[in-house]
């Protein structure tokens, strides 16, 4: 499947510049168009987003502060952590033999639920994750919810904020240097090449992963932090 770009008509040269984007089937587009209040929600969100020192070269937990920041922003505009459980109704109808005596159908009920995903912010008719530093296995179960959502008719596209690998991990091991940590422990900074990333996301992006599901890509890379570069001021690096 190939990538689409309607993105460098949505949103601002600012916030293109501070982040990659990527998308399948015009999602920004489609996103502006029918959601445009999310849409703006959205982009005043990463145009507000500060990434700090410490988020590239602390150690992350189950969430991480970077995470926990920006799914506090969506919550404030009234997003919330959503998930859709499924619940399917069999009946089993016997209809009567006659010739054994019996005149009326009998029924047997069973019903047999499945709970969904949580997805971290749904509002209106769109569902947005925040995957920072997780295992790339969530790639999968994230797009799978989007993609069964978007078969079910509940919404109408799918947000990911992310971030970029390389370009990333060379950040922070330079900061976490600069900071005082050893070579050595600054190269485990943002942890293997089995994390959540875009060089882990795009090829399931494109082998058509999510289905009909219109999926919009943010992603966090070394120009998101705004800080000066530690080999030009390493004097002036914050420290975490």
């Amino acid at each position: 499947m190939d990538l689409t770009s309607s993105y460098a008509d949505v949103f601002s040269a600012r916030i293109q510049g501070r982040y990659r984007f990527f998308e399948t089937r015009n999602a920004s587009t489609i996103l502006a168009a029918t959601h445009p209040g999310r849409c703006a929600e959205i982009a005043d969100v990463l145009d507000e987003f500060d990434l700090r020192t410490s988020d590239l070269v602390d150690a992350g937990r189950n969430e991480s502060a970077l995470a926990a920041r920006l799914n506090a922003a969506f919550r404030r505009r009234g997003w919330r952590e959503s998930r859709v459980d499924t619940t399917i109704r069999l009946v089993l109808v016997r209809h009567p033999y006659r010739e054994a005596g019996e005149t009326r159908k009998t029924s047997e009920i069973t019903e047999v639920t499945n709970e969904g995903y949580l997805v971290d912010n749904v509002a209106d008719r769109v569902a947005l994750d925040v995957e920072w530093n997780a295992k790339d296995g969530n790639l999968d179960r994230d797009i799978g919810a989007y993609r069964s959502l978007y078969d079910s008719g509940l919404i109408d596209v799918a947000v990911m904020i992310t971030r970029t690998s390389d370009d990333l991990r060379a950040l922070a091991q330079r900061l976490g240097v600069a900071s005082g940590m050893t070579p050595a422990r600054a190269k485990t900074i943002l942890g293997t090449t089995t994390t959540t990333n875009t060089a882990k996301l795009i090829p399931r992006l494109q082998r058509g992963d999510g289905g009909g599901c219109p999926i919009l890509v943010a992603a966090i890379c070394d120009a998101t932090w705004e800080g000066p570069r530690p080999s030009e001021h390493p004097e002036s690096v914050e420290r975490p």
